[in-house]
């Protein structure tokens, strides 16, 4: 099986019609915090970007797929005594899902988080039925830290969250 040329870039104002189609999903939304908003419209993905061009505590990424925008990946740097940690978050479009693209954009963002930010530590949170997503993790050699019990409520349910992290030991 050949390998999927997996690319992160900054993102486009040219990116939004292809993002809003795309992240409105509900597939999507049951794996992301209530913030994301669904349905996900243009508005919401204009905007995202905007604050994204703002923001000096989020580093997030377009997730290029041969040249196609199938997802995003980010970074949430954090302050304080965790300031070389960051929480690591990640969508990729239904349409792409099963390919390993994923995999490779979290490989990716995190060599760039150990090599470009220097940051020491990084972290996700996937609810307890997201199975693909703490594959994503496991390939990158996340380490399974504990699971919070019932630490999420998401559609009127109360689930458990599933801590991963990785620590730069290079």
């Amino acid at each position: 099986m050949q390998k999927a040329s997996v690319q992160l870039r900054a993102l486009k104002h040219s990116d939004v019609s292809t993002m809003a189609r795309l992240a409105n999903n509900k597939k999507i939304w049951n794996n992301v915090r209530d913030a994301f908003g669904h349905p996900y419209t243009e508005k919401n993905a204009r905007e995202f970007i905007e604050k994204q061009s703002q923001s000096d505590t989020e580093k997030v990424f377009a997730v290029d797929y041969n040249g196609e925008l199938c997802g995003l990946v980010g970074l949430i740097l954090q302050k304080d005594v965790y300031r070389k940690s960051a929480e690591i978050g990640y969508w990729i479009g239904e349409p792409f899902w099963g390919q390993g693209i994923a995999t490779q954009a979290v490989g990716l963002l995190t060599r760039y988080a150990f090599d470009k930010l220097v940051l020491v530590r990084l972290y996700a949170g996937i609810f307890e039925y997201n199975v693909g997503s703490m594959r994503v993790l496991e390939k990158n050699e996340f380490v399974k830290e504990g699971i919070s019990k019932k630490a999420v409520f998401k559609n009127g349910k109360f689930w458990d969250e599933h801590r991963g992290a990785l620590l730069n030991e290079g």
